[in-house]
């Protein structure tokens, strides 16, 4: 692991492990690369860390001897002091099979000392839409009503149309835990509603239905950063489409966060203590609703930042939101006493 020279106001951070299904294709890999990946490590470089990514099965736990946990990372000994690992769960279809093994390595790292800007219960609550909507409900910002549907064997039962007696149509049908806005669809009828449950059997897929806001829905991205919101990424859908991400079209700019939703981040704020966090508002042209979160929300270039003046200040608060956590993190389990003074948020 080819780490950047220490910076006298590092502390001892120097690595930044972020835990990820490959199952990546080779273009799939080559967007990311250019879009986030390759700058997510000239930051870190620059902040004199490292940002580098792995598979679960890159990481070994010696725990032979009791007590003393030695984790190894593609064969290098990395430690709770020099290193932590981002482990938000992702669940897309080709990485259905990875899903037990990043929750049993997060609980791993964790019960061996690592600090997790993503702790294991954090990705349960994020990667299921509901889940988010339950744990957050209080939101200042209404959540959007929403019915979740198991797809199993007896789907063709139709047992989970008990559930949909509130519904109104159009609707949104979309998988609970997926992200990029795959499998969205609009279904106008609960006739619709059985046809996408039968295809998402196939994948034993859990759905969620909520009332369709309106053509022109945009999705405002609040990115939380050290418990305040620090940037808006506003994804506007192309005209007839009912999905914003840029994989369908979507246009994306970076813009100041609306009162309203700066507002509400306190709330968000205290129900997820955490350094880092997405929240996502729908505006239906008259009011926002809360939509979902999304722990390991992605900071792309965009057009209007074509410099990428904007992605790399959000990039770098994150990282350094992440530096002082796990400064804190080291403090808190020495007894209350700082191994170094944590750096200032413009450092």
């Amino acid at each position: 692991m080819n780490l950047p020279p220490p910076r006298p106001d590092a502390g001892p951070l120097r690595r930044m492990c972020w835990i990820f299904p490959d199952r990546e294709s080779t273009r799939a890999t080559d967007v990311w690369h250019a879009m986030f990946w390759d700058l997510y490590a000239e930051v870190a470089e620059d902040l004199g860390m490292s940002w580098t990514r792995h598979s679960p099965d890159a990481v070994a736990v010696d725990c032979t001897q009791r007590g003393r946990p030695r984790v190894y990372v593609d064969d290098e000994v990395v430690t709770p002091e020099d290193t932590l690992f981002i482990t938000a769960l992702y669940s897309l279809p080709y990485q259905q099979m990875d899903i037990f093994n990043q929750y049993a390595l997060s609980a791993v790292l964790q019960q061996a000392g690592f600090y997790l800007p993503f702790p294991p219960e954090t990705s349960l609550i994020g990667n299921d839409k509901l889940a988010t909507l339950l744990h957050l409900g209080g939101s200042p910002v209404p959540p959007i009503p929403t019915v979740r549907i198991g797809t199993g064997r007896d789907v063709s039962r139709h047992l989970y149309e008990a559930a949909l007696g509130n519904m109104t149509y159009p609707a949104i049908v979309k998988p609970a835990g997926w992200c990029g806005g795959g499998g969205i669809n609009l279904a106008r009828s609960q006739g619709d509603i059985r046809g996408l449950a039968s295809l998402a059997q196939g994948g034993d897929t859990t759905l969620v239905v909520q009332p369709y806001l309106g053509d022109g829905t945009v999705d405002y991205r609040v990115y939380v950063i050290g418990g305040r919101p620090h940037t808006v990424l506003k994804r506007t859908p192309q005209p007839g489409s009912a999905v914003a991400n840029a994989s369908h079209g979507g246009i994306l700019e970076f813009a100041a966060v609306p009162d309203e939703l700066a507002e509400a981040t306190a709330y968000f704020a205290e129900r997820l203590p955490i350094p880092f966090f997405c929240v996502d508002f729908l505006h239906d042209g008259q009011r926002f609703w809360f939509s979902e979160l999304e722990p390991d929300g992605v900071i792309p270039g965009v057009p209007g930042d074509p410099d990428r003046t904007v992605q790399r200040d959000v990039v770098r608060a994150r990282f350094t939101a992440y530096r002082n956590a796990h400064a804190k993190h080291l403090a808190d389990t020495a007894g209350g006493t700082p191994l170094f003074t944590p750096p200032t948020e413009t450092s």
